[in-house]
């Protein structure tokens, strides 16, 4: 496959979209049926039980369009090897480590396991992960180039990189059209600087994901209506996990100093969100695992802001901080980018400040 055929990306992409705006009806009957509901409480913004099982339909629609992208032979190393010849096993670390944790997330959704439970079994798939080949093992510092990290230093990084990814995507996951919208942004942004930094196997799993979030929106995110389906934990490991694993064996392969912190910028909504309200829990001597409404989201709509505006907002945040990456990855355009999505960013910032203002004042 040509570096510059995007073709093969754009399939990737319109196969699982339809695949998953096919399917969800379909899960969400069958949810609806099994009664496997969330139901509404004094945390929770909607009001009505809702089916949790929409991850069932972002994973089977990636999962569909990367077995077509194996299939046609699209699935080649940065130097246009096939991975059977090059044997390279990250992408598999990525595709049936994203599997388990969706089964971990769906198990989750059936039956509430222990936060110690969760907790360890996401330590243990990722830490397969690494074992198989996702991880970060080396790292590229100005004036010092590429420094390989010890297994002592690989290891945990990798584990709290992909751990932490998958409770942060799940954490965000409070408002209609949230997480998916966030995801599929975060994908698409993974998805170009992959091929800017000739990684298409990472590019191809990153269209497949965005492809997914956004077939998903179409019943999670309803103008006019609240949504008709959840994606649940399943569908937030889910993400979770293949953003984190893609930013590892695309992004942050790359040689360049930018690759080192492309994947915080570009992730840095569900990070910071995560990281803040740990820190919080912490403070307040609260298990950091334990349920609360600290999220960023919960605060905008507490402080007056619809929560419509408030995904809007948090949608603006996440595209311009991922234009800043591609900027700052030097990508052909980059600032340009970088400059028309910080108008968007702060017309929907004013709007928020406006909305709060007037909640204030009233």
């Amino acid at each position: 496959m040509p570096q510059t055929d995007a073709i093969p990306y754009l399939a990737a992409f319109m196969i699982s979209a339809f695949t998953v705006w096919f399917c969800t009806p379909i899960v969400r009957r069958v949810g609806l049926w099994a009664g496997i509901t969330d139901q509404p409480n004094e945390r929770k913004m909607h009001s009505t039980p809702i089916v949790r099982l929409g991850g069932v339909g972002i994973f089977l629609g990636s999962l569909i369009a990367l077995l077509i992208a194996w299939r046609m032979g699209w699935f080649v190393d940065e130097k246009g090897l096939s991975l059977a010849s090059a044997k390279e096993y990250e992408i598999w670390g990525v595709t049936i480590g994203g599997l388990i944790f969706f089964l971990l997330g769906l198990a989750d959704d059936l039956f509430d396991l222990p936060a110690l439970v969760r907790l360890a079994a996401q330590i243990a798939i990722a830490t397969l992960a690494w074992v198989v080949g996702v991880r970060i093992d080396f790292v590229v510092l100005p004036w010092l180039g590429k420094i390989l990290l010890p297994v002592l230093v690989s290891l945990p990084l990798t584990v709290v990189w992909l751990a932490g990814m998958v409770n942060a995507i799940n954490w965000i996951d409070g408002l209609d059209g949230l997480a998916a919208g966030v995801s599929a942004i975060a994908a698409a942004v993974l998805l170009i600087t992959s091929v800017f930094m000739k990684q298409p196997s990472a590019a191809l799993i990153a269209a497949a994901l965005a492809g997914g979030c956004l077939g998903f929106l179409r019943y999670n995110f309803k103008p006019n209506s609240p949504a008709e389906i959840f994606m649940g934990d399943g569908g937030a490991y889910y993400l979770g996990f293949t953003l984190a694993g893609v930013s590892i064996i695309g992004v942050s392969k790359g040689t360049v100093v930018a690759a080192v912190v492309l994947p915080y910028m570009i992730l840095a909504v569900p990070i910071v969100d995560g990281c803040a309200v740990i820190i919080e829990r912490l403070r307040q001597g609260k298990s950091p695992f334990s349920a609360g409404n600290q999220h960023l989201h919960h605060r905008l709509v507490k402080a007056g802001v619809s929560k419509r505006r408030t995904v809007l907002f948090i949608y603006a945040l996440t595209l311009w901080l991922g234009s800043l990456a591609l900027a700052f990855s030097g990508m052909p355009a980059g600032g340009t980018y970088a400059v028309l999505t910080s108008g968007l960013f702060f017309y929907f910032a004013l709007q928020v400040w406006q909305n709060i203002h007037h909640s204030n004042k009233g």
